[in-house]
């Protein structure tokens, strides 16, 4: 039955030239149907270019303002209109904008790509997980206003000393959750394995990993290094998808907390309904588009 809704997925996709997105994060069976998979930001960089007028984006909301943002041109569907961020929808404009007027008009605003488009409108340049600390080192200002994660500003602050990384309270709940303990348990378990963390962990988890980087860079680590053990510390989903692709190693969840409900709310039925004319269509007025576009312009300029 399943191989049956996937072949149709197919079939419907390049009827109605649509070009399926998917982050990482998703199930192995909307993975398996996907034109392209990966970080959110390089789901979008590859939508651009890709020749279908129509994308689907199996995620979460950000995800899809991000790949409108990238492709005005097109239409942009998310395949389940509930899957939202709780990182992303921490902060609205108003508050940063006043936060910057107030206290430091001074700094550079930093905005996460996992952030609303509302919200990027008042920042001066994105950064994804695998950018920051490149991108953060080349800003002229010494203040930066870095949101909304704490913990990957910590990590670009470890790596940017000479800037003033000024941080509001908040992150990904899921990740932030972790602590050091959860470490020393699953290293109890699994002495012989590496440690691979995401920089939305805390500081004290981070430290104590033999590498920590964005999913992608993960899962790039894991599949050229020469060990044969690893902790995941990022979504469980992970473990998965690089144990069927790397089926001589093994690979361990951290804790199984690490579950992102949000990107756990796109089924493949969901995806199915989507390509049948479904989903949630993304709009985004004028001004919104243009301002929220420039701070991911930026980044392209830095990066």
């Amino acid at each position: 039955m399943l191989r049956d809704i996937q072949d149709e997925i197919l079939r419907l996709k390049k009827e109605n030239d649509i070009c399926i997105l998917a982050h990482s994060y998703q199930s192995e069976d909307i993975l398996e149907v996907a034109d392209f998979c990966g970080d959110s930001y390089a789901l979008s960089v590859k939508a651009a270019n890709a020749p279908n007028k129509n994308l689907l984006m199996c995620g979460v909301r950000f995800m899809a303002e991000t790949a409108k943002l990238l492709s005005p041109e097109k239409r942009v569907f998310l395949a389940n209109g509930e899957a939202g961020c709780p990182m992303a929808e921490q902060f609205t404009k108003e508050t940063i904008d006043d936060l910057r007027r107030t206290k430091y008009p001074d700094a550079a605003v930093v905005a996460y790509i996992n952030t609303t488009a509302s919200l990027k409108t008042v920042c001066d340049v994105c950064v994804t997980s695998s950018s920051a600390v490149k991108i953060v080192g080349k800003l002229p200002e010494k203040n930066i206003l870095f949101i909304p994660d704490c913990n990957l500003a910590s990590f670009v602050a470890e790596h940017c000393p000479e800037k003033n990384i000024i941080t509001v309270n908040g992150g990904c709940p899921v990740h932030a959750a972790v602590t050091k303990e959860d470490v020393h348990k699953a290293k109890e378990a699994h002495p012989n394995a590496l440690l691979l963390v995401h920089p939305e962990c805390k500081k004290e988890v981070a430290s104590l990993a033999d590498f920590a980087g964005s999913t992608a860079d993960i899962m790039k680590f894991a599949k050229e290094s020469a060990a044969k053990e690893f902790i995941i510390g990022t979504e469980n989903s992970i473990v998965q998808h690089l144990q069927l692709e790397c089926p001589d190693k093994k690979f361990y969840p951290m804790t199984k907390a690490l579950i992102c409900a949000d990107m756990k709310l796109t089924t493949i039925m969901d995806v199915y309904n989507a390509v049948k004319g479904g989903g949630e269509e993304i709009l985004l007025d004028e001004e919104t588009a243009v301002k929220a576009r420039k701070c991911i312009d930026r980044m392209i300029e830095l990066g």
